[in-house]
């Protein structure tokens, strides 16, 4: 198969669809990897590493989707990249649609096969390719969250740890999934005061083995999230429902609860956000404020610490963009089932449920189709 790597065109965004490793085992599985001149370049790896992996390159990103049966990228495409798409083509990379129709309906029109990395759930119900980037975005939640409380950030001037004879900064965390549970391990890392809330009770009763008494869990009610809500100095936002909108569980009139100079940190912001008053910002301008509250709603958190990210993304992808790559996709997913569940779109039919919920959309079952 013909496989392709380009630049990412996003604000502030560094990582790449593929390493020089990754781009080896292509070309030794007997494929041909086109990638554009300097796409690595924002993760550290140059040109020449690629071209000596085994790589074409070529001087422009069009020269790639033109030349390519499959793109391997890390986020969606923009407006200007839309032109590129092509009947057939595997495009293979997080996606999130629930959150953007003018990207579905490219998509669709162009009758791609579109493959999100957050879609794909494994027999064990686990979301492998989303697993490297929530572990990423829920660390750096708390990094970014600490910097952002200072005062000359614009934040209440708080120390997340404190120090001996003053309070510790008190942290919620709302979802105790992959990106809320890597929050709460830096939060008690760095000292804070945790407050961390699921409506999975097992999944609390999980993280009470782990940390003990070093941090509260309560089960997810919007009471719950109120009352937690007054005293909070920093929230991370994390919640995620697979391919669907993420449910707005702070309110606008909660903000009035808080206390000034305080910080939302809202990760879910790729499904949408889970704070009615987020919107996505940019590693450039990361922050807004609401009601007298703090916003950060970075899109591509990850981004910030592309060549870690790159490298996670790429330990996760490869595997499964091997088999696509070997088979062809069609192929590939009768022979592994769990493909099933990455497949958006497909000869311009919607086939993940949720994101045709999420947008209203028909959906087609993609069994039904491959």
């Amino acid at each position: 198969m013909k496989i392709g790597c380009v630049r990412e065109i996003k604000n502030n965004e560094f990582r790449v669809g593929l390493t020089p490793a990754s781009v080896k085992s292509y070309c030794e599985a007997g494929h041909t990897v086109y990638v554009e001149r300097d796409a690595g370049c924002g993760s550290g790896f140059s040109t020449e590493e690629y071209t000596a992996a085994g790589a074409v390159i070529l001087d422009t990103a069009r020269e790639v989707w033109d030349a390519c049966e499959m793109m391997v990228k890390v986020k969606e495409p923009l407006e200007e990249e839309y032109a590129c798409f092509h009947e057939g083509l595997v495009l293979y990379t997080y996606l999130h649609l629930a959150a953007d129709r003018p990207l579905t309906e490219a998509l669709l029109s162009s009758k791609v096969k579109g493959f999100a990395y957050e879609t794909l759930i494994e027999s064990n119900r686990s979301i492998p390719l989303l697993t490297p980037m929530s572990q990423i975005a829920g660390r750096l939640s708390i990094q970014e969250g600490a910097k952002y409380l200072e005062k000359p950030f614009g934040g209440s001037g708080i120390l997340l740890s404190g120090v001996p004879g003053t309070p510790r900064a008190h942290v919620v965390i709302l979802g105790a999934g992959m990106v809320g549970t890597n929050a709460c391990r830096i939060a008690v890392g760095m000292g804070a005061r945790v407050t961390i809330l699921d409506i999975s009770l097992d999944r609390l009763a999980y993280l009470d083995d782990i940390f003990g008494t070093k941090i509260q869990t309560l089960y997810s009610t919007a009471e719950n999230i109120r009352e937690v809500l007054k005293d909070a100095d920093l929230v991370i936002g994390s919640v995620l429902i697979p391919g669907k909108a993420a449910p707005k569980l702070v309110k606008r009139e909660y903000l009035k609860l808080m206390k000034p100079g305080s910080l939302i940190v809202d990760v879910a912001i790729d499904q949408g956000g889970c704070c009615e008053t987020s919107h996505v910002t940019y590693h450039d301008a990361p922050t807004f404020q609401v009601d007298g509250i703090n916003h950060y709603c970075v899109g591509n958190m990850p981004g910030a610490v592309p060549r870690t990210s790159t490298i996670a993304l790429n330990n996760a992808t490869l595997r499964y963009g091997l088999m696509i790559a070997d088979k062809g996709l069609e192929q590939a997913c009768r022979d592994y089932p769990a493909l099933y569940s990455g497949i958006n779109t497909y000869a311009g039919q919607m086939t993940c449920k949720n994101v045709a919920d999420s947008l209203e959309l028909s959906y087609t079952d993609i069994q039904t189709l491959v």
